[in-house]
């Protein structure tokens, strides 16, 4: 299993020897360091946890994170679930991660967390088209309309109802996705289309 944490930038356009266009996101990614590695025998599961983007002022991070962490300080700490124990091989504490792992062509998967939008109403959150414009309807534009009634539940509202509420702010995962282009040196990355988050944003890239 391959994976690496990442921040997300632009987009852009990469050309193929055959002339087609794909677009893609630009990506700055890694190094990460191994802060832990999770067995069955100690904790019930296999994973890596690794740290990602230096906090250059720990004091912004507790004490028990800096106990943790050796003295080290990062701004992200990430954890990924690893089904089989063997493929954490040969793995410690302290071992770097970088974009060498990966290579062009290779599928991904990207998760990320989607930009909040605050409280929406229901046109905006769930696509509703609204009241009529016509017929003497003057404020009902916008508004969801009747929520219950006999007709449907009862009479109660029921659950799972489409209703305006907080939207975005969500984590997402884009699945079959390309590597498109690295460059070691930038340390970027470009996938392929578009993926879920501000720029800025720290996303997950893992192996499909």
């Amino acid at each position: 299993m391959k994976f690496i944490l990442a921040r997300k930038g632009r987009m852009t356009q990469i050309f193929q020897e055959d002339g087609r266009v794909k677009a893609g996101t630009v990506l700055t990614a890694g190094p990460i360091t191994v802060t832990q590695v999770k067995t069955p025998e100690t904790d019930g599961y296999s994973a890596v946890q690794v740290g990602f983007d230096v906090q250059n002022k720990p004091e912004r991070l507790t004490k028990a994170v800096l106990g943790h962490l050796k003295g080290k300080a990062f701004k992200v700490i990430k954890e990924f679930r690893v089904e089989n124990p063997a493929e954490l091989g040969d793995l410690t504490v302290g071992t770097e991660i970088g974009l060498d792992t990966f290579a062009v062509g290779d599928g991904v998967n990207v998760v990320g967390t989607s930009r909040g939008r605050g409280f929406a109403g229901v046109v905006k959150r769930h696509g509703f088209h609204g009241g009529r414009r016509t017929h003497g309807q003057k404020h009902s534009e916008r508004e969801p309309g009747s929520i219950g009634g006999g007709g449907r539940a009862g009479g109660r509202v029921a659950k799972g109802l489409r209703m305006a509420g907080r939207m975005g702010s969500d984590r997402i995962t884009v699945k079959n996705l390309e590597i498109l282009h690295i460059d070691a040196a930038k340390g970027e990355i470009i996938v392929s289309g578009a993926i879920p988050g501000s720029p800025g944003s720290v996303v997950e890239i893992t192996s499909k």
